[in-house]
Formats: structure tokens, sequence, C-alpha cells
């Protein structure tokens, strides 16, 4: 998986070449250094009927990205499929030596801090997108979710920030599964058009959270042209719906991870705040 994202990644000509890298001894760096990802399952690289692949995802591009600057870069990416902002700090989801999953990331950068460059973690969508029910969604549990993650999010990233704080921070925001449900007819295009709306809102306390704590967002939302109601190319489905079913398992699969093509789009926008 992680070759067929790598190589959807050149043929978009997004990342930097490794070619560009200084060939000389001294373009060679000799001290290692982390790359420390987090999250939930987008993290981990999740695909349905084939699990987690925790080097592949987006996070696989990312790596290959900043290797390019720095080649000896290890990766350690403890993301956690299923994870919530609130189980990320309290634990349950899976198992980590420290507790959870953020404990396990501060006892990593309590060690490795100052060898880490980069930090990726993107959070929250799970928080809320259990209140989705077919073509229901309950908004009180909705506002719960987001309360969860306006509480939580900018604590987490403060405390990733003070363990770490020469490493850049990004912080994904999401795309919008939900969009799907335009192709349902006139009921589900009332459910795409309020999914949007919220999806606005969640996006908003990510990147409240990421500026508070001097971290930069990856505008996944924007990559996946989110807010574009506009008919794609040649159809009358609206581009952001196009996206969704070309770049998901949604449309298909009635899936929400991303697809190889999905996936090399998240690590090129993340690559792109490097």
């Amino acid at each position: 998986m992680k070759r067929t994202v790598l190589a959807t990644i050149a043929a978009l000509a997004i990342l930097p070449a490794a070619a560009h890298a200084d060939p000389s001894p001294r373009g060679v760096e000799k001290a290692t250094g982390y790359y420390l990802a987090l999250g939930d399952s987008l993290a981990a690289g999740y695909q349905p009927g084939m699990g987690d692949d925790k080097t592949g995802g987006y996070v696989g591009g990312v790596l290959d990205a900043v290797r390019a600057q720095s080649p000896k870069t290890k990766l350690v990416n403890l993301a956690c499929s299923g994870e919530t902002v609130a189980t990320m700090v309290s634990g349950g989801r899976c198992a980590y030596e420290a507790g959870s999953q953020f404990d396990q990331a501060l006892d990593f950068l309590h060690a490795h801090g100052q060898f880490t460059r980069v930090v990726t973690i993107d959070i929250g969508a799970n928080d809320v997108q259990r209140c989705v029910r077919g073509l229901a969604i309950d908004l009180p549990c909705v506002q719960n979710g987001l309360n969860t993650v306006a509480t939580d999010l900018p604590m987490i990233l403060g405390k990733l920030r003070s363990a770490a704080p020469n490493a850049q921070i990004v912080v994904l925001n999401y795309y919008n599964p939900f969009l799907a449900a335009w192709l349902t007819g006139p009921s589900g295009i009332q459910v795409a058009q309020l999914s949007a709306t919220l999806q606005t809102m969640l996006n908003g306390v990510i990147a409240g959270a990421a500026a508070a704590n001097g971290a930069l967002i990856a505008d996944v939302a924007a990559a996946f042209h989110s807010t574009d109601w506009s008919p794609a190319p040649g159809t009358s489905v609206p581009t952001n719906v196009a996206t969704i079913c070309a770049w998901t398992w949604m449309c298909t699969k009635a899936d929400i991870h991303a697809n190889d093509a999905g996936y090399a789009v998240l690590a090129a926008t993340v690559a792109g705040r490097l």
C-alpha cells in the first residue's frame, strides 16, 4: 500500500524529490531524529478489509518528505484506530505501556523531544461522527463532541509543544465523508448540507487549538474541495461529493476512510506545511 501511495504523490508532483538533495557527504545528516505520528485511524493508515498500515497511509508519505531533508529520521507511529480526543487522554482504545496514547507520546518526547523534528496529529472526528446514524444526525451528541474537542485538544497540543519545543507540529483537519449522502436523494442532500456546516465547526475548533499552541494546520478540508458545491466537470454531482467518492471508500463501501489516492492527498497536504 505504501508504494501505491508514494507513486500517487510522485504523480501529483507535490512532494520534493530526493534527487534534489545534496549528494555530497556534507548534505548527509549524521544525527538521528524522529517523526512522531499521533491520532486516529487515518494516522494508522487504516483501509477496509486491510486493517492498519502504520508505515503507509499518509504517515508513510510524510515520512518520505521529511527524509528528503533529514535522511536518518525514524518514524514512531502511536496512532490508534477508533481513537477519540477523550480516549486519547484517558486510554481504552489501544494498549500502551504508559496507559494512553497521549501519555505514551509524552513519555517518548520527554526522552527524545530535543531530537524530534516533526509531530503530526489528527484527532477529533470520532468524537462527532459517532453521532451520525444513516441519514440521522444527533445534534446534541455533536455539540457534546465539539465541546470535548474544544476542551481537550488545546491541552494536548500545549503539552506536546512543551515537550518538543523545537519540533514542527502539524495538525490535520478533516474531509467530510458524509457528503456522500447527497447521492441518496432529497433527504440525503439535506444531510450532506448539514454535515458540511458541522464539518466547518469541527475544523474551526481544531484550527483554534492549533493556533493557540504554535502548531500548523494541514488543510485537508480545502484539499478535498469540501465547500465546492459546483458541478464536477461533465456531471451534475457537486465537486465536493465527487471528490469524496474518488478519494475515500464512502461511495463504494460506505466506509469513511481514505483510499490510496486520498492518503496521497493527505500526505501531500501535510508535506506542504513542512
